[in-house]
């Protein structure tokens, strides 16, 4: 996973969460699906507009503090790159 490219951050569809693909769905709401003991297949089959990617960047994001992509007009875009 070189690129966090599905995680953005949009003002005006989440208020500065982290989000999946401009999406209502939030790296906070998967990371707490998890935590809650749920499986990667559950979240998917709860959520099918999600891909495996969506949900493997979303909890890497969540364990780098990295930055992520940006999608909003007044800000300068940067990406996450992960060092393997």
């Amino acid at each position: 996973m070189e690129q966090l490219d599905r995680i953005t951050q949009q003002p005006e569809v989440d208020g500065w969460q982290s989000s999946i693909r401009g999406m209502r769905v939030t790296v906070g709401m998967i990371v707490s699906q998890i935590g809650a003991g749920h499986s990667i297949e559950e979240i998917l089959a709860s959520y099918p507009y999600l891909e495996r990617e969506d949900i493997m960047q979303a909890l890497f994001h969540a364990g780098s503090g990295k930055a992520i992509a940006s999608s909003a007009p007044t800000s300068t875009s940067c990406r996450a790159f992960h060092n393997s």
